[in-house]
């Protein structure tokens, strides 16, 4: 696929601007990791060329000065909020992150319950925490956040949350997710310290929006709608327009919370070294991208995905309209339609053309294979077949897997595992194609171009179960499918 983002430039200049900002404070520093530290998908799908890890890779070269304190909303354990791009909890996810950074050599230090109200799902996630070994502390919801300074800079404000208890310079404040209040953590900890005496500074490593890119750039764009549930605006920072005359794109919560963040400075150092929300952050992102026009393609793309995903979301009952009302008008604003989504066109063609439910993808030379629902494969299985003998070169009418393999897997999915489904999923046709790819040298072909799935994209007619979904993510394959369940 395309590139449109120098990975390798944003590894050093990036890493160069954060040392920088850790030096213009005293004793500690709080960084607050805006999007997520680890595994960015949404960051590598709308800047081609930009690893999910990079984020964690470039925090490796402090290790020995930092610690990372996770985050997570009580509000989002009650209502049991997924990880759209990993189909797992928020709550899962801290432990994920936790063994991910353990693992990398990192301190984590503790996990902070956020938006806490007495709910009986956080005192449970808490203690099941604590069992495991971990410091957990609270953080309340206050009244009034974050437009009534007064109460949140005081002792029944800030000053009521748990300190949260750290050893090295550097802290990097992280969650599962945006919405979750990292940086109201960050901001009660420098509250908190300057009550003990210590001087701490606050600096923002937020990926998106892209500060010196446009409010209309599809890039900007495609953050909103990743955030539409959060009803997240992109707006023209007014305090840097203000103070340097210059325009710079920031989003509704950063200048909301500025007052609040510039009264705490005042507090501590008599004055705010950041004159604007935009000055607070250390983002460099904007000036990795190599090739415009391959990140606006694919954030547009990115645009359609958002929206096929919250229109499936209202019909699973895991959201209401709202989310796609608001993606529809960035749709507008960044003038595309789904007609520009080549793979949904032809799906759709395919299911008129069968009267059954179809599947394409658009290769990464522009070649669109399709594919439809059989008495032995679902669209998205029989997808991946087609697309794979492209790949290889083999011809369609060779058949891969043998009907006589197929249908003893699908009576044991019935007769014995009591499924409804005879069809073989995405990850049984995978299995039954390594095992035949020991004698067959077609298969092995097949198997073997799987990797050029990866950023391609597919649409399908009708909504898939977890199991396709997931593979489809773990080929690196954006997917958009019509809000229809499967009858």
């Amino acid at each position: 696929m395309k590139i449109g983002f120098d990975n390798a430039k944003y590894l050093t200049i990036q890493s160069e601007h954060i040392k920088e900002r850790i030096a213009q404070f005293g004793d500690k520093l709080y960084l607050e990791f805006g999007g997520k530290l680890y595994d960015d998908f949404h960051a590598s799908r709308v800047l081609p060329g930009f690893q999910p890890d990079s984020k964690l890779r470039m925090l490796m070269q402090m290790k020995d000065d930092c610690e990372i304190v996770i985050v997570i909303s009580a509000v989002d354990i009650e209502k049991n909020k997924i990880r759209g791009d990993l189909g797992i909890t928020y709550d899962e996810d801290v432990l994920r992150l936790r063994n991910i950074f353990i693992d990398r050599g990192l301190l984590v230090s503790s996990v902070v319950i956020t938006h806490y109200n007495g709910q009986a799902s956080a005192v449970s996630y808490r203690e099941r925490l604590e069992r495991l070994g971990i410091k957990v502390y609270y953080h309340y919801t206050i009244e009034g956040y974050p437009t009534n300074v007064d109460l949140i800079d005081s002792k029944d404000g800030f000053g009521k949350n748990d300190y949260v208890e750290t050893t090295r310079p550097l802290v990097v404040v992280t969650a599962p997710g945006p919405g979750s209040g990292k940086m109201a953590v960050c901001l009660s900890q420098l509250y908190q310290e300057n009550q003990r005496g210590v001087k701490a500074g606050y600096a923002k490593f937020e990926t998106f929006p892209i500060w010196n890119l446009s409010l209309k750039h599809p890039v900007n764009i495609a953050y909103e709608a990743a955030t539409a549930d959060l009803d997240d605006v992109n707006m023209i920072d007014p305090f840097h327009l203000e103070a340097y005359g210059k325009m710079a794109v920031n989003y509704n919560r950063d200048i909301e919370i500025f007052p609040v963040l510039n009264a705490i400075f005042e507090g501590i150092y008599g004055e705010n070294p950041y004159k604007s929300p935009t000055d607070m952050g250390v983002n460099m992102v904007g000036n990795c991208i190599c090739d415009d026009e391959v990140c606006c393609i694919a954030s547009k793309d990115e645009i359609i995905r958002r929206y096929f995903s919250a229109l499936c979301n209202v019909v699973d009952g895991k959201s209401n309209e709202n989310e796609v009302n608001k993606i529809s008008l960035l749709m507008k604003r960044a003038m595309i339609t789904v007609d520009e989504r080549r793979s949904i066109a032809a799906a759709r063609a395919r299911k008129e053309e069968t009267g059954v439910p179809a599947a394409a993808i658009e290769l990464a030379d522009g070649t669109i294979i399709t594919a439809k629902t059989s008495d032995l494969l679902g669209p998205s299985a029989a997808l991946l077949l087609n697309a794979t003998k492209h790949l290889a070169d083999i011809d369609h009418s060779v058949q891969l897997i043998p009907q006589e393999m197929i249908e003893p897997i699908q009576r044991t999915k019935v007769q014995f595992l009591h499924g409804h489904n005879p069809r073989l999923h995405t990850d049984e046709v995978l299995v039954a194609l390594s095992m035949l790819s020991l004698n067959d040298e077609n298969c092995r072909k097949s198997l073997e171009c799987l990797p050029q799935l990866n950023g391609c994209q597919a649409h399908t007619t009708v909504m898939l179960s977890e199991v396709d979904l997931k593979m489809f993510k773990r080929l690196g394959i954006g997917l958009t499918s019509d809000p229809v369940k499967k009858s």
